[in-house]
């Protein structure tokens, strides 16, 4: 009897683990599907809203390659329902924009983030409404050599020394050719970047009005204002610091409406 009683119970519980693996496997089919459902839906976002970027950089006379977004944070799709988002990155690789007079300054990388992006679900469904960013702030470089050929000066030549800007080029004075150095004050006023030298000096050259005049009047033609392209999202230059590889600007702007932004 006890035989029987076992042999019954045996069948059981391999038809108890197979209903439970086949639970397993049917969850984690399931999760699969979501995480690929989630990449999926933030790709199409990433896609459009690299497209609207493109879009704002034409019209407003600027280039760049294509736009590379990234929505940070996961799920995705969790934070589509509460239609609030941490952070979108937004790459834009060789951007480049008018400079005034002619010029054109150029950074080998724009990049772009905002954060505390309010998205109500109902708001991407009918297209009506405001999408906002909290904060958005961009950083770029733009290498030394560019700088110069701005400021026009022939053989000048820029760098960074201990956290300053600063400038050798040759001069001709009493017949013969000598180097002048100095330091630059770079400060942002308004929609420009002003570079302004002083103390500069000239090794071997005496010290006399002629000689002084005649390294004031250069540094006055050292002067230049660096009008800064339109940025995408309304970004407004706040600091340019001189680093190794040449001027980092930090951009940014707050309560950025992303229907008209660029989004």
């Amino acid at each position: 009897m006890g035989e029987v009683y076992g042999t019954q119970q045996r069948p059981r519980k391999r038809r108890g683990r197979r209903l439970l693996i086949t639970l397993i496997v049917f969850l984690v089919l399931i999760g699969v599907l979501l995480v690929v459902a989630d990449r999926v839906a933030a790709s199409y976002a990433e896609r459009e809203i690299s497209d609207r970027v493109s879009e704002q950089v034409t019209q407003q006379q600027a280039t760049s390659e294509k736009p590379d977004v990234t929505i940070e944070g996961v799920p995705f799709l969790t934070q589509v329902l509460d239609g609030n988002y941490q952070e979108i990155n937004i790459k834009l690789p060789n951007f480049s924009g008018p400079a005034g007079n002619g010029g054109t300054i150029k950074t080998d990388l724009l990049d772009v983030r905002a954060t505390d992006v309010n998205a109500p679900l109902g708001t991407l469904r009918s297209g009506n409404g405001d999408i906002v960013a909290g904060a958005v702030t961009g950083t770029g470089t733009i290498d030394y050599d560019q700088v110069a050929q701005l400021i026009n000066q022939p053989g000048l030549k820029l760098s960074e020394q201990n956290g300053k800007l600063v400038g050798t080029a040759p001069v001709q004075a009493l017949g013969q050719t000598f180097n002048v150095s100095g330091a630059a004050t770079v400060e942002v006023k308004g929609d420009a970047v002003q570079i302004r030298f002083s103390d500069v000096t000239a090794e071997g050259l005496p010290d006399v009005p002629l000689v002084k005049n005649l390294i004031a009047s250069y540094v006055q033609k050292l002067a230049v204002d660096l009008r800064v392209p339109a940025l995408p999202l309304n970004l407004k230059v706040q600091k340019v610091e001189p680093q190794a590889d040449g001027l980092r600007f930090t951009a940014g702007a707050t309560n950025v409406s992303l229907n008209t932004g660029g989004l």
